[in-house]
């Protein structure tokens, strides 16, 4: 833990939702820790822990009830609607279980939109990107022609086109076999290794939580370890 520098600190964050007029499901329930720069955190434990809450707010996808998400020195959610969609759209990737490409453009066109969206379209970077998680030869096919795997790495080339800090995935490797899921984990850890990011991660694979620099394990909505 010696001279890590803290790039997200959350405090008491709380989340609720109504299930009637009367009554609120609390999901959150006071989280409190430091999240260090370029490290790889594993967010485990059950169904209903709160674990996709936490990425959600984490990514500005979800607001809090309470408490504070301090990014960087950034209170995030003092600022306007305007800025945290800035915020969101430079500073945070993403990566979903089931990789969510539009299937009528091609792998490099996947990757573009997201830079598209910032106002930094570069091809020559999307290349790059894809070339480095293994698909030189596939920057021309459409998620159809791509197996999980494949399209897991253009999600992942995708995260990384605007050079945000943070990436947050959700179940990453929760839909693919072991030997995919093992290829996309160790591009995880070399992907860090070189372009020095922070990866935020639910998953139900023990191993892979067990091989990230920290693990965080929710438990009804707080924090157990």
């Amino acid at each position: 833990m010696l001279n890590k520098e803290i790039l997200i600190e959350i405090k008491d964050l709380k989340k609720s939702y109504p299930v009637t007029k009367s009554n609120k499901l609390k999901v959150l329930k006071g989280i409190t820790l430091n999240i260090f720069k370029e490290d790889i955190i594993a967010i485990v434990g059950k169904s209903g822990a709160g674990k996709s809450t936490l990425l959600h707010i984490l990514g500005t996808l979800d607001k809090p009830d309470s408490g504070k998400v301090i990014f960087d020195g950034r209170n995030i959610f003092e600022e306007k609607e305007k800025q945290i969609s800035e915020f969101r759209s430079k500073q945070i990737g993403f990566i979903f279980q089931f990789h969510h490409l539009l299937p009528e453009f091609t792998a490099i066109e996947n990757v573009m939109i997201a830079a598209m969206i910032s106002g930094e379209p570069d091809k020559s970077k999307a290349e790059q990107l894809l070339n480095e998680v293994g698909l030189k030869e596939r920057i021309n096919h459409k998620p159809s022609e791509l197996s999980g795997g494949e399209a897991q790495r253009v999600a992942i080339a995708r995260a990384l086109i605007n050079s945000p800090n943070l990436i947050l995935a959700d179940e990453p490797t929760g839909n693919l076999d072991t030997e995919n899921a093992n290829a996309i984990i160790e591009l995880i850890f070399n992907l860090r290794k070189k372009y020095k990011k922070t990866f935020v991660i639910v998953t139900h694979n023990e191993e892979f939580a067990r091989s990230c620099d920290t693990i965080i394990h929710l438990m009804d909505g707080v924090v157990v370890n």
